[in-house]
């Protein structure tokens, strides 16, 4: 009765969720750095746990063996699915599971809104951070779902849009949301001008991942998390839940400093990211169209080139992924270091399909963090680079973000790449990146295309690498 009593407690339950935050926190510093990430998503798992305990421990927390069957079936989706995706996957199942949060948020306060007569018996404060949350936890659940179809290819990677009504709609669109949200916090207890509200903000939703091009997916799936973050902490508010407000609040401000980030990475504002119309499917560029003759090479040549240099930075990119190449190119540069050869990665911020994809491919592979180097500190590097080696990477070393006024990727820092002494290109075919516009760092004389799939093309360098120093040099 004793124990009962202590675990019904309320201070009980406050110092429950200030561990659960406090875990948040901690588990939080630990991502950045791969050696130490596995450890802090164990301790926020661990810290969201607690807060499950802390949440089930409400006096109000109605049917409790239900609530137990969710987290139950919850678990039993989860966790089958995380051992299974595959790392070319990850972007899109970061895009469901943050639609599911957002999603969360907005049944919740539906929820909230039936069981208080429409907020009647609730203080207005509380009424306004549940529509707030309403209307934003169904942006980002729409939204979240537009862009995993786009990263699974179920629509066009390319922008939709209906041109220049886009931006009128979704004002509109906007608009109705926050007029409906306007009108409950004032006192209107009309379900289905809740529902309309939901539906605005979801067809919102909708129409604001459409026309945002393949290009910009990494940057979209960062400014969805930053909003389903907002909507948990208002949530938390509206239902007095504190770890609900850290870990909300912790979310959306990382989410809002990585999209900042980000942008920043691409030369593009957050404003211009949401109007969309920048990135295509990757289809409409001919071979070679950015002029000049392509040169093609053999595994033998780049092997030879790898073996005598001194430094060789290797540039990661989606298709390196895509072809679950990072095993064979670790057993590449592990050799070219027992052979005396400096290997370094260079990493782009917007590299792959969703932020720190490069990041988390190469820690898979055992690539030491040290060897990572971020683009400003890499760039300095290219002009005594040796050989760079560009494995499913385009767009962010087109040095036409450099020079041409007329290409969209003006302006966008990118890997000068273009710079080294010779630069190898692992690709399947002369298709354009995401940006849908040809590199014409692919028609460099300096250039050499490895054409294939990247898993068995460094698997042929490395082959040749090892005949290489196998044989010993004629005196």
């Amino acid at each position: 009765m004793i124990v009962a009593s202590a675990l019904t407690d309320t201070n009980t339950r406050e110092l429950l969720a200030i561990a659960s935050f406090a875990l948040f926190i901690y588990g939080l510093s630990g991502m950045t750095s791969p050696k130490t990430a596995v450890r802090g998503n164990r301790l926020a798992a661990v810290g969201m746990a607690i807060a499950i305990v802390a949440t089930l421990l409400r006096p109000s927390i109605g049917n409790i063996w239900l609530a137990l069957l969710g987290v139950a079936l919850g678990t039993a989706i989860a966790i089958p699915a995380a051992r299974t995706v595959k790392m070319t996957q990850m972007p899109q199942m970061v895009a469901l599971f943050n639609g599911v949060g957002g999603g969360a948020v907005a049944l919740i306060a539906y929820v909230e809104f039936r069981s208080t007569g429409g907020f009647h018996t609730v203080a207005t404060n509380v009424a306004v951070f549940s529509a707030f949350a309403a209307i934003i936890g169904s942006i980002s659940f729409w939204g979240s779902l537009v862009a995993f179809a786009k990263l699974q290819e179920l629509l066009p990677g390319r922008p939709l849009t209906i041109g220049r009504m886009q931006t009128l709609l979704n004002a509109t669109l906007a608009a109705l949301a926050v007029a409906g949200a306007a009108a409950i916090v004032a006192g209107s207890h009309s379900e289905p001008l809740f529902v309309a509200m939901l539906a605005a903000a979801g067809i919102l939703g909708v129409l604001t991942v459409t026309p945002i091009g393949g290009a910009d997916m990494p940057v979209v799936i960062s400014i969805l998390n930053a909003l389903t973050g907002l909507s948990a902490a208002a949530t938390g508010l509206a239902l007095n839940n504190t770890s609900l407000i850290v870990a909300g609040m912790i979310v959306g401000a990382s989410g809002t400093f990585l999209t900042r980030a980000m942008a920043a990475a691409m030369n593009r504002s957050i404003l211009s990211i949401i109007a969309g119309g920048f990135g295509g499917s990757g289809q409409s560029a001919a071979a070679g169209g950015s002029g000049g003759s392509v040169r093609a090479t053999s595994p033998a040549d780049v092997a030879i080139q790898l073996a005598y240099a001194t430094q060789v930075v290797i540039v990661p990119g989606y298709g390196l992924a895509a072809s679950q190449a990072q095993y064979a190119m670790r057993e590449m540069t592990k050799l070219l270091e027992a052979n005396g050869v400096q290997v370094k990665y260079a990493i782009h911020p917007v590299a792959g399909r969703m932020p720190g994809h490069m990041n988390v491919l190469l820690a898979e592979a055992d690539v030491p963090y040290e060897q990572l180097v971020e683009m400003n500190d890499i760039n300095p590097e290219f002009p005594r680079t040796d050989v760079a080696v560009l494995i499913g990477a385009n767009d962010v070393a087109n040095p036409d973000a450099r020079t041409n006024h007329q290409s969209p990727l003006f302006g966008m820092p990118i890997l000068d790449v273009d710079q080294a002494r010779s630069i190898i290109v692992l690709k399947r075919s002369m298709r354009p990146g995401y940006a849908g516009v040809d590199n014409p760092l692919f028609t460099n004389p300096r250039t050499s295309m490895l054409f294939g799939d990247a898993k068995q093309s460094l698997a042929a360098v490395t082959a040749e690498l090892k005949l290489l120093v196998a044989t010993p040099t004629p005196a």
